[in-house]
């Protein structure tokens, strides 16, 4: 039968085969690291054992390799963000605290062949694996140095203690941190403390003002007394000089109706300095008249 087909039939079948065998190559030993990763060419196997597993270097878009002893690993090295589900870390008085980490992070891409040849998995093992052990690690590190009360009076201080541990321990294998954030729960007991002592703090603040208050009451009221006081004395005094004014100017007038009203209707007698004599003034004073 195969020597029923014709040459040209034969040649189109083997260039068909010959194509198809190409793209199949082509296909496996071909791949493209797009702009946001770094590709890790290395050795999946080799003759030499120095080569075994080794790392050639990292690698960008279009990437030609032997598929049998060749591959090419990716890793992304735009920002990664992982939530992480909470875990408890003690404090320095054992006391029980929650912590719900959140990160975010991207991969050095100097660092990713280091990276690679010592961890072997992607980035979500890494997140479940590296990175897990070392945000744990620096609460824990952290927690033991705080005591409740201090590690909630200096929330922000513990944090940023979080924070400079984990970046260190993260930057010296290629991580870099660009966010950090966690939500802290205290243990059920100190929560009551804590909302008692605020209680206490906001009662005390509130009788303070109320004192303060009174105080500026009471002086206000002193002020208004010592005014109406001063007031009251002014308008005493100004009464009591008004009352002398009028009794000085009225005296005179006084003295004369009082005599008035008790005159007799006699006109007073004097004494004459010649023996003596009495002398009857009307008298005197009729006969000037009748002289005129």
């Amino acid at each position: 039968m195969i020597n029923s087909i014709k040459p040209y039939d034969r040649v189109l079948a083997y260039g068909i085969s010959a194509f198809v065998l190409v793209m199949i190559l082509f296909a496996t030993c071909c791949t493209v690291v797009d702009s946001g990763e770094v590709g890790i060419r290395f050795h999946k196997w080799s003759l030499n054992e120095q080569d075994y597993g080794g790392v050639e270097g990292t690698c960008k878009g279009w990437v030609f390799y032997n598929p049998i002893t060749t591959n090419v690993f990716t890793y992304p090295t735009f920002t990664q963000r992982k939530q992480y589900e909470t875990f408890s870390v003690n404090a320095k008085d054992a006391s029980l605290f929650e912590m719900d980490p959140t990160i975010a992070y991207r991969i050095n891409p100097d660092k990713a062949c280091d990276i690679f040849t010592k961890y072997r998995v992607g980035v979500k093992d890494l997140e479940e694996g590296y990175i897990r052990t070392c945000i744990y690690e620096a609460y824990r590190t952290c927690a033991n140095q705080y005591t409740s009360d201090s590690l909630m009076s200096n929330r922000a201080n513990f944090e940023r203690d979080v924070r400079a541990r984990l970046e260190k321990s993260l930057m010296s294998e290629g991580f870099l941190v660009e966010e950090f954030t966690s939500k802290i729960t205290p243990p059920s007991s100190l929560l009551s403390m804590i909302d008692a002592k605020n209680t206490a703090i906001q009662s005390a603040l509130k009788a303070e003002n109320e004192v303060k208050e009174a105080e500026a009451n009471a002086k206000i009221a002193v002020a208004k007394a010592e005014g109406n006081a001063k007031a009251m004395k002014i308008k005493a005094d100004a009464e009591a000089y008004y009352n002398r004014t009028i009794a000085a100017s009225l005296s005179p007038m006084i003295v004369q109706e009082d005599m008035i009203e008790k005159w007799d209707g006699k006109m007073p007698q004097i004494m004459s300095g010649n023996g003596g004599m009495m002398m009857d003034i009307s008298k005197v004073i009729g006969s000037s008249g009748g002289k005129k």
